[in-house]
């Protein structure tokens, strides 16, 4: 009877144990049921279509999962707008945007999803329109802009500083910003190209109202650089950004 109550003790806690080891496995089971429950289908290859009321607005193409292809997107009425060129879910090499009849309006040259190279933009007679710089997704001062003739368009209004020296009276220097054309739309930032590009975490943008800006500087007494750096976003006839830049020189070398 003593064996019989042993063996049975035995039993019973082999069976306490498994069932723990059962929770703890199911428990496990169903936490990873949940998480894959919510990871989309990564397999997918092929060309997926994606409608808006029934119209075709994109096309898309995977390869296990990540686009791989090309990507093309449809105006309402069915023509195409946009393509793009995927290498493993990034965009490469040239991105076009059409016209409704067809004809390419602007080409964007793209590296690891990144705008690098000449911008160009189309007449829909295929002549070029503009030429725009980027270098790894910011402008440089580049622009080439041409009628519908073909001719390069030239003359851009130029940046014009003068000076209000108050500086016996007040220790202070404006420097009044504006442009050669006045009725041209522009903002002015206070800074220089950094290694040949408009990089505007390295400038800093001055309130701009009816083409006109200032900088205000003030005796410091400490050395100072002779001359401020300054930019020029000019909107064109075109709708295009053209930079320019201008070094103006200071009458004293304490402003700040």
């Amino acid at each position: 009877m003593k064996k019989l109550s042993g063996a049975l003790i035995i039993v019973l806690c082999i069976l306490l144990i498994y069932g723990c080891g059962s929770n703890q496995r199911g428990s496990k089971d169903q936490a990873s049921g949940a998480e894959e429950s919510n990871v989309p289908d990564t397999g997918y290859t092929g060309i997926k279509k994606y409608y808006s009321k029934d119209l075709l607005i994109k096309e898309v193409t995977f390869k296990n999962g990540v686009r791989h292809g090309e990507m093309r997107t449809f105006y309402q009425s069915g023509q195409l707008y946009q393509t793009f060129w995927y290498e493993n879910g990034l965009r490469q090499d040239s991105a076009k945007w059409h016209y409704l009849e067809g004809q390419v309006f602007r080409s964007t040259p793209y590296k690891n999803d990144t705008v690098n190279g000449i911008q160009k933009q189309y007449y829909r007679n295929g002549r070029v329109k503009a030429k725009l710089e980027y270098v790894k997704g910011v402008r440089t001062p580049f622009i080439e802009e041409y009628t519908q003739e073909g001719r390069l368009v030239k003359n851009y209004p130029e940046i014009v500083a003068t000076l209000s020296d108050n500086y016996t009276t007040k220790g202070s220097v404006s420097i009044n910003l504006e442009l050669s054309d006045k009725g041209t739309k522009v903002r002015f930032y206070k800074g220089d190209f950094t290694n040949g590009v408009f990089d505007t975490t390295r400038c800093i943008k001055l309130k701009t109202e009816n083409g006109k800006a200032f900088i205000n500087l003030k005796k410091s007494g400490t050395e100072q650089p002779d001359n401020i750096g300054v930019i020029a976003e000019i909107t064109t006839s075109f709708g295009n950004k053209h930079l320019t830049h201008k070094k103006v020189a200071l009458p004293y070398k304490d402003l700040k």
